[in-house]
């Protein structure tokens, strides 16, 4: 009863959060409400070279897809600055899991994982439990969404 309860909780949570990160117009790069920082401001290089998430410094910053993105050293702004796309996370930094199912969620730094040399975020750690179940095919679905759900295919 307790963990169904738990997933019934998480999975409120995870609505009121894809409300909040819906309530951005369509934003390619998820940055919360209240800034602009792509990943809470979390240096997206060092997920590659470190291991794991190190908080950016506002010494070490540039502007990508209208949002701004923190690093903790000066060669991991450069590293960022010499291959965004290889460095960025997926879906602009929202919930891989949520992408998955066709709507837009916050992806929390401290939930993620490298996948065939890329960087996924998750809303929560029961949500990327949730995800890992079967990556190949959330990923596949998420692939196909994110575009839509964030207006990339809309013409002007």
């Amino acid at each position: 009863m307790k963990n169904f309860l738990s997933k019934i909780l998480a999975s409120a949570l995870l609505l009121v959060g894809a409300s909040v990160a819906s309530s951005a117009a369509d934003e390619p790069i998820y940055t919360g409400i209240f800034n602009s920082r792509a990943v809470s401001g979390y240096d997206t290089v060092a997920y590659f070279t470190e291991g794991e998430p190190v908080k950016g410094d506002k010494k070490f910053r540039t502007d990508y897809m209208d949002a701004e993105w923190r690093f903790s050293s000066q060669a991991n702004l450069d590293a960022f600055l010499a291959d965004p796309a290889k460095y960025a996370p997926q879906y602009g930094g929202y919930c891989a899991w949520a992408m998955a199912g066709g709507y837009k969620a916050s992806g929390d730094p401290k939930q993620w994982k490298i996948v065939d040399g890329k960087l996924y975020l998750n809303y929560n750690a029961e949500v990327k439990a949730d995800w890992e179940v079967d990556i190949p095919g959330f990923i596949a679905k998420a692939d196909v969404n994110y575009p839509e759900v964030v207006g990339l295919n809309e013409t002007e």
